[in-house]
């Protein structure tokens, strides 16, 4: 199975956040899934976590952070409440991407006036540069001909 370079970085991240992990914590997160990371990882990328910093300033990957979250809510986490709390909020945020996209690539939306204005403009420019093009044919087809008589 090909794995992107930015995934099997991802995974050498996750690897190094299990290994901070208590052994009880560990023991949580199935043993298989422990080994995919394990073997799946970048031999070559190297990083290095500090349990005293929080992780988003760790310059982690946003895949890393992501699977982290899914790591504890799945497998750490054993508290309902909490565990209903980050549902909520996993779910308000992916509300507000989708909202995001949806606002962002609209149909209706797609273009503004401005974005028209640009476009008449390119559109303008191009059809300046197809009709020297288009004149410039016929010069050169006019010649030719001319030169085949001669």
């Amino acid at each position: 199975m090909y794995l992107y370079p930015n995934t099997k970085q991802t995974y050498t991240e996750i690897d190094c956040f299990i290994e901070l992990l208590t052994e009880s914590d560990k023991q949580k997160i199935p043993i298989g899934l422990r080994e995919f990371f394990k073997e799946n990882k970048d031999a070559n990328y190297k990083k290095e976590l500090n349990i005293n910093i929080p992780f988003k300033e760790q310059d982690l990957k946003k895949e890393t952070l992501a699977l982290i979250a899914m790591l504890y809510l799945y497998y750490i986490c054993e508290d309902e409440k909490e565990k209903k709390e980050l549902m909520k909020i996993y779910d308000d945020n992916e509300k507000k991407r989708q909202k995001e996209l949806q606002e962002k690539y609209n149909p209706e939306n797609i273009f503004h006036k401005t974005d028209l204005l640009e476009s008449k403009e390119e559109v303008n420019q191009l059809l300046v540069l197809k009709k020297e093009t288009v004149f410039k044919r016929i010069v050169d087809f006019i010649k030719r001909v001319l030169k085949v008589k001669k």
